[in-house]
């Protein structure tokens, strides 16, 4: 019993958040019973990712005591430069071989991944160098990344992709979703980092105690910046899953996943001063609120109202989690 207990406290926000996964669950099954269709399940497995990468990568960032709003900017821009890649710098040609396709999809990868890297970098440097607040660096560059992929497009949305950047976004590998596969790789390696290497150990103690943090002898500047230049990269391969499920990027896709990835992270019990915060909780986080959104749209919810109804969900979570700090 006693072991009980104490597992109990431990994972008491992960307890709690399972029990949410299954009320939503059993309150949307119950409320329309098209929500139990298996297509409805497989297209979450298509989308939820998409969300989940956005998620971390904000709990990433929130782990040192800040924030990212760029996290929807960097997806969207990395998208839209892979595009223009495709379209302007390595056009198809009518008889490419698979060589040359594979190559193509290669350097988009990596010209995408590049972006996420120097956007979180450019983050970074502007939080630890200069000194700037997270909040308003992450917001200023924001609308930096966004302006820079409306001047690229114009506006309208860039099509055309080739298959083998669908199959990213909409492919299976051995009938699960590819989509999917990806982001629990990519789970578990940011939930094996955190917990099992120095790098974590010093993200986690920088959020709760930067001064004790400086008098171990730590950087905090260095492991603030490695931190955003993480939090873009992953950001970036959100942008790619996006722009590969809908064959398109555009500079204003996806822009209620930077509401919704706070909400997840601060759900799944990372804490937004900082020093604490798992995968595991913002990967629950993710399922309860995927499991949410779906069964609103079956049942035919305004997109104002879900708006409304994230944002008071977000003031909710966070004055709980303040009452039950003090009541520690």
């Amino acid at each position: 019993m006693q072991k009980i207990t104490s597992f109990a406290k431990t994972h008491e926000t992960i307890i709690q958040l399972v029990i949410i996964t299954l009320i939503v669950f059993l309150a949307m099954s119950w409320a329309s019973p098209r929500f139990l269709r298996y297509y409805n399940f497989e297209s979450l497995a298509f989308i939820a990712p998409e969300l989940g990468i956005i998620s971390i990568a904000m709990m990433i960032a929130m782990l040192t005591g800040g924030i990212d709003l760029s996290v929807v900017g960097i997806a969207n821009l990395s998208g839209i430069l892979a595009g223009v890649f495709f379209l302007k710098v390595m056009p198809a040609t009518p008889d490419a071989s698979l060589a040359y396709a594979a190559i193509r999809l290669t350097l988009a990868v990596l010209i995408a991944m590049s972006t996420g890297l120097l956007a979180g970098t450019l983050n970074g440097l502007l939080i630890s160098r200069l000194k700037i607040t997270p909040i308003l660096a992450t917001l200023g560059t924001g609308q930096l990344f966004t302006g820079f992929a409306v001047v690229l497009t114009g506006g309208p949305a860039i099509v055309g992709f080739p298959p083998g950047w669908g199959f990213i976004g909409n492919g299976k590998l051995l009938g699960v979703p590819l989509p999917l596969l990806i982001f629990i790789v990519v789970a578990l390696l940011i939930a094996f980092m955190l917990s099992r290497t120095s790098f974590g150990v010093k993200l986690m103690l920088i959020g709760t105690n930067p001064k004790a943090a400086v008098f171990a002898g730590l950087r905090n500047a260095r492991m603030i910046l490695f931190s955003y230049m993480l939090s873009g990269v992953l950001a970036s391969m959100a942008g790619i899953l996006l722009s590969g499920r809908t064959n398109a990027a555009k500079s204003d896709y996806g822009t209620s996943y930077l509401l919704q990835a706070v909400l997840v992270a601060v759900l799944g019990g990372t804490n937004p001063a900082g020093g604490r915060g798992s995968v595991l909780g913002v990967t629950i986080a993710v399922t309860a609120l995927m499991l949410l959104s779906s069964g609103f749209q079956i049942l035919r919810f305004s997109n104002h109202l879900i708006d409304f109804i994230w944002g008071a969900f977000l003031i909710a979570v966070i004055a709980l989690n303040a009452y039950r700090a003090r009541g520690r």
